[in-house]
C-alpha cells in the first residue's frame, strides 16, 4: 500500500495526533472563541451539504465511485468535504486558544495541504480511470478546491438525500466535534480542581 492509499484509508484517524496536540495546548483564556465556533459551524455546514449529495459513499475506505457526484456543492468545487474539514480544524484551533495559536494554525493547514493533496491526487487518478471523459469534463469545469461562485451547469441533477439520512451518515463527525469542544471547555475546570 502506497502513501496515498494509506492516507485515504486512514483519513478518519490521521488527524488524531493533531487533535491531541490541540487539546493539550488549549487555553481558553487566550482564544478566539466565537470566531472558532463560527468556522466550525461553517465547516460542518459545508460537510453536511456535501454529504446530502454524496451520501454514505463519503465514509468508504475504497477509492472509487459507482457514479460521479457533480450536483449541489460538487458543482462548485470537486472537494467540498475537504474544504469543510479544513474550516472545522482551523475553527477548533481558534476555539481552543493558547499561546501557540499561530503555530497550531500553521501546522493544521500544512498537514491538511499535505494529506489532502495526496488523497485528492489518488481520487482523481481513480475517477479518471473509472469515468474517463465524463470525469475529465467535470475536472476541466469545476476547480479542485476554490469554489465557483455559480454552480457548473452539468446535465446531472441529483437530488439530495433526506435530512434524516444525512444526519445518520454525518453522525460520527458531529459527535467528534461536540466531544472536542466539550473537552476543551472542561479542561480548565478539571485542571483547576485537580491542582487546587
Amino acid at each position: 500500500m502506497g502513501l496515498r492509499s494509506f492516507l485515504f484509508t486512514k483519513r478518519s484517524y490521521t488527524p488524531i495526533p493533531i487533535v491531541i496536540i490541540i487539546l493539550f495546548l488549549s487555553d481558553q483564556t487566550q482564544s478566539f472563541f466565537y470566531i472558532g465556533l463560527l468556522l466550525i459551524a461553517i465547516g460542518e455546514t459545508i460537510r453536511f451539504n456535501a454529504v446530502r449529495y454524496a451520501g454514505g459513499r463519503t465514509r468508504t475506505t475504497k477509492v472509487g465511485a459507482k457514479e460521479l457526484c457533480i450536483s449541489g456543492p460538487y458543482a462548485h468545487t470537486r472537494n467540498p468535504l475537504y474544504i469543510g474539514n479544513l474550516f472545522i480544524y482551523c475553527g477548533v484551533v481558534l476555539f481552543s486558544g493558547g499561546p501557540h495559536l499561530l503555530q497550531l494554525l500553521f501546522i493544521v493547514v500544512a498537514y491538511f495541504i499535505f494529506q489532502y493533496s495526496m488523497i485528492i491526487s489518488l481520487e482523481e487518478d481513480k475517477l479518471l480511470t473509472i469515468f474517463g471523459k465524463e470525469y475529465l469534463d467535470y475536472k476541466m469545469n469545476v476547480p479542485r478546491l476554490f469554489p465557483l461562485l455559480h454552480a457548473w451547469d452539468s446535465k446531472q441533477r441529483s437530488k439530495p438525500f433526506p435530512l434524516a439520512k444525512t444526519f445518520l451518515t454525518e453522525k460520527r463527525t458531529l459527535q467528534n466535534i461536540i466531544l472536542i469542544i466539550f473537552i476543551i471547555m472542561i479542561k480548565p475546570i478539571v485542571i483547576y480542581n485537580f491542582f487546587n
